[in-house]
């Protein structure tokens, strides 16, 4: 699947967005992208009201390998990406500044821990049409209030909580069920070039990369329906 940056170009207005917001729970910078991304889709919607807008949750694992007792936050970054504490502390310092720019509420995360399941369920919740709800509830569980979003008791809550069949959410995570459909969607944003997130896609064609700023988005938005 070919992936080209917004090119702005013919004043034809494209009627509908397919866009495929590429990300993990795990990730800090995908809960602010996602929220700025929703700010965008707020003026898009404002400038441009005929425009509809089809957003899917896409599957990317962090810490594919990591065991479900998950690890410390500050060792692991640590180790991962070579920089010490006060490094991370400075870093999650700009997170929640710029989470909270666009509305979202960073609190303490001691630890991370691994999303399979997560986005099994979220892949569930997309046939349900309620994977929107679900992806923010997510992150807010683990980013705002430092909860294990690959546990089976908080996710059952949450699948509850946004309004799905917690029977149903707790069948699932009890078996295989969805595991194929997640790894093989990850195996296709990986072929297709995705190597970190938030990454969105749209219209299968043109990537947004990065926690870009509300009005980013909202222009680059504009530029492709307009394209």
């Amino acid at each position: 699947m070919p992936i080209d940056p917004p090119n702005p170009s013919a004043p034809t207005m494209t009627k509908t967005l397919q866009i495929d917001f590429v990300s993990d729970v795990a990730c800090p910078w995908c809960a602010v992208g996602l929220n700025a991304f929703e700010r965008a889709l707020e003026r898009l919607k404002q400038v441009a009201p005929d425009i509809e807008v089809e957003l899917r949750m896409q599957p990317f694992e962090l810490n594919p390998t990591m065991p479900p007792e998950g690890a410390d936050t500050v060792q692991y970054l640590s180790e991962k990406y070579g920089i010490d504490e006060a490094q991370i502390r400075v870093n999650q310092k700009r997170i929640r500044e710029m989470g909270a720019a666009v509305g979202f509420t960073f609190g303490e995360r001691a630890r991370v821990w691994n999303t399979f399941d997560a986005h099994r369920l979220l892949h569930w919740a997309g046939l349900q049409g309620k994977q929107r709800e679900l992806k923010h509830a997510l992150l807010t569980a683990y980013h705002g209030e430092g909860r294990n979003p690959g546990s089976y008791l908080v996710l059952v809550d949450l699948a509850g909580a946004v309004g799905l069949d917690r029977l149903e959410a707790a069948r699932i995570l009890d078996n295989d069920t969805y595991a194929d459909e997640v790894r093989a969607a990850e195996r296709e944003w990986q072929a297709a070039g995705i190597s970190s997130v938030p990454s969105v896609v749209v219209n299968g064609r043109h990537l947004i990369q990065g926690a870009q700023p509300p009005e980013t988005f909202a222009q680059a938005l504009r530029q492709i329906a307009a394209g």
